[in-house]
């Protein structure tokens, strides 16, 4: 697909109705040496969403999200999720906090790490990876926590468990992840697509059994909020200006963008699978009671 048309689909309700053969049929990878964020990628979805960013909201959305916590220079943070590093060097800097960011994607883990030690600025910052099936943090080592689409189809109570005991009293947790709505996907094409392009398992959790897990991990929980519709409207959003800004700079080549447009028919594939399924958003914000 060119650029033009692109522009086109993006501007088309009708062209949610499915994504595309190539995309559905796609690999994770292209062989098995190949890397999942080759600069090309980080360098499309960096244009995109911000740098050390891979999705909607940017550095805005994880500041938002962040500032109930009342962070502050004495603070510490454990961040799952940390991606390429945007999420932990936004909160570093706004609040001057000491952010521990885990990465549970070894490539990404090794992006930010490589930034990290570049960037002066950056010295509040730690970055490692972890386990997503036998997550473990050193007990009672940090004031609040934040999760951010960090599961990706694993279990919620470990991950829960683990991060409520690296919890100082009264520590504030903030999750955010998809979770089912409507009509299980089953062996849906679209849906067995997206779970292999994103890297993720095939198991979505209930609102519920989330916020009752929480409670049951001695956190009291204060917010839950749908960000369903905002996060769609950015996605399309994003892409309708990221379109618009190629349309004046001189065409791409080949391999830059058929990048950029499999990221874009990736991210659509994503809004389609929620407006199908019933897939939502979700935001939790918690505290521990004790």
């Amino acid at each position: 697909m060119r650029i033009s048309g692109l522009k086109t689909w993006l501007g088309s309700e009708p062209a949610l109705a499915g994504a595309s053969e190539a995309v559905i049929a796609a690999p994770a990878v292209a062989a098995p040496q190949a890397k999942r964020w080759s600069k090309n990628r980080v360098a499309a979805v960096e244009a995109l969403w911000g740098p050390g960013f891979t999705g909607p909201g940017g550095a805005k959305e994880t500041l938002r999200l962040a500032t109930p916590m009342g962070l502050t220079p004495s603070l510490t943070m454990l961040l799952l999720g940390g991606g390429l590093g945007g999420p932990a060097a936004a909160i570093a800097t706004k609040f001057g906090a000491w952010v521990n960011s885990f990465e549970a994607d070894a490539e990404m883990a090794a992006i930010a790490e490589q930034r990290r030690q570049a960037d002066p600025g950056l010295r509040r910052v730690a970055v490692a990876g972890w386990d997503r099936d036998a997550p473990a943090f050193s007990p009672k080592s940090v004031h609040h926590a934040m999760s951010l689409e960090a599961l990706r189809g694993a279990p919620f109570a470990p991950m829960l468990a683990a991060v409520a005991g690296a919890l100082r009293p009264h520590g504030h947790i903030v999750v955010t992840e998809l979770v089912a709505g409507g009509d299980a996907p089953g062996a849906d094409r679209e849906f067995a697509a997206w779970c292999r392009l994103e890297n993720r398992l095939p198991e979505l959790p209930r609102s519920e059994a989330v916020s009752a897990e929480l409670t049951r991990q001695g956190f009291d929980v204060r917010v839950v909020e749908d960000l369903s519709d905002q996060h769609v409207a950015a996605t399309l959003s994003g892409w309708r200006t990221a379109v618009k800004a190629m349309a004046s700079r001189p065409r791409p080549d080949a391999a830059a963008a058929c990048i950029f447009v499999t990221e874009a028919e990736l991210w659509l594939l994503r809004v389609r699978l929620m407006r199908r399924f019933g897939f939502r958003l979700i935001r939790w914000h918690a505290i521990a009671v004790a």
